[in-house]
């Protein structure tokens, strides 16, 4: 499962060794609208269904039913002057099904949204009054510069 290299002797007692997996998950919301028991997660293209399946169960201890991959191409694009292509790395996506009984909803990180929509709102307003007031003020000298004015 690890590809890195530990040496064979190491000195003191006891000899230690700690295996590392090289491979990495990462919770994505879904894109498309999913049942309550299925999670998406974009894994390390090295990853089989096996390692993500032993990978959860082993690890977080979650019961896994089913697993299922896929490899979404990384994104070309053509540089507009010079004329080379750029390519953003592929991503595995692995979906997760969990029994029925199990439901996971991705967590709202954004809850108090209107809150800060308020605030916003009354400060742009506040910005509009003052450049209003600004303009106002500057009317009878139209093209001269707003620095300019004592």
């Amino acid at each position: 499962m690890s590809t890195r290299w530990y040496p064979i002797y190491q000195r003191g007692n006891p000899q230690l060794r700690v295996f590392l997996p090289n491979f990495w998950m990462k919770l994505v919301r879904p894109q498309e609208e999913q049942p309550a028991n299925v999670v998406t997660f974009a894994v390390s293209t090295e990853m089989t269904k096996h390692d993500v399946k032993n990978y959860l169960e082993k690890i977080y201890k979650l019961p896994v039913v089913e697993v299922r991959t896929r490899i979404a191409l990384g994104e070309t694009k053509r540089d507009q002057t010079y004329g080379y292509v750029t390519k953003k790395d592929d991503v595995k996506y692995a979906y997760v099904t969990m029994p029925k009984t199990e439901s996971f909803t991705f967590p709202d990180l954004f809850s108090n949204r209107a809150e800060n929509q308020e605030k916003e709102g009354k400060s742009l307003d506040e910005s509009k009054d003052g450049f209003r007031k600004f303009l106002d003020r500057n009317k009878k000298r139209p093209g001269t510069p707003g620095w300019y004015s004592i």
